[in-house]
């Protein structure tokens, strides 16, 4: 079962370890810049699915990580890191590769998932479906980083199978469940261009689970998740005449 509003259904430690550790990923990926605000309160509890309580309980260990510093009337922004590490500009072939791995041991499972949401969600999963995907809305027009929500929707959809062990398999991977948005677009045009389309492929599994519809349900997730794939072989292929340039 999933954790409900308050938390109860797993330990409110337990969930505190996963906002912070979600957010912590995204801060120290590059998601969230030096100098950017996090989504606030209210965003964070809708995009985890979690109490107020449980939220501040996750800025408060980001602060004692020095990651963030809360401000009196403005909110919670990220700080420059303490070792001087710039964020990187150019992509990381590692990180990439991995990303691509993820991404391809989900799509069959995921395929999958949706699939048994459409047929076996309940009145209340399907509406926190639709509100985990309009967090995702949210957080592109607030222009913050989707990846905590993204990873709420997919949770949520994994939650309407009634097999627990699809969120399982999610939650083992924590943010890391879900790429960057960052390596795909480092301008903030382009980034935002690149939400708004996860957000369409979105769009198209949820209406789908919502419904009923298995089998569109299981092919808008592999077009979503293909998709990723593409992008991300793209990206190493561009990496890779990079590094041949550098070569002597």
């Amino acid at each position: 079962m999933a954790p409900n509003a308050g938390g109860t259904t797993r330990g409110s430690r337990t969930l505190t370890a996963q906002v912070s550790d979600a957010l912590r990923q995204a801060i120290l990926s590059g998601d969230y810049a030096p100098g950017d605000k996090l989504p606030s309160e209210a965003q964070l509890t809708e995009m985890h699915g979690v109490s107020r309580t449980v939220v501040r309980e996750a800025v408060a260990a980001l602060r004692s990580d020095h990651l963030v510093e809360a401000r009196k009337g403005a909110g919670v922004f990220v700080l420059a890191r303490r070792d001087n590490a710039s964020t990187p500009t150019m992509l990381d072939k590692i990180r990439l590769a991995s990303d691509l791995e993820i991404l391809e041991i989900r799509t069959p499972i995921e395929v999958e998932a949706a699939g048994l949401a459409a047929v076996r969600r309940s009145p209340s999963q399907e509406e926190v479906i639709w509100d985990r995907h309009a967090a995702v809305m949210a957080c592109i027009e607030a222009g913050a980083s989707i990846r905590a929500a993204d990873l709420a929707l997919h949770l949520a959809i994994a939650d309407a199978t009634h097999n627990p062990l699809f969120r399982e398999f999610l939650e083992q991977r924590g943010a890391a469940a879900i790429p960057q948005s960052k390596p795909v677009a480092e301008d903030q045009r382009e980034a935002d261009a690149y939400r708004r389309l996860i957000y369409q492929e979105h769009e198209a599994i949820v209406l789908a689970i919502s419904n009923g519809d298995k089998d569109a349900a299981r092919q808008a997730m592999l077009n979503h998740l293909e998709g990723s794939q593409i992008r991300y072989r793209e990206l190493l292929r561009i990496e890779r005449m990079r590094q041949s340039q550098r070569s002597p």
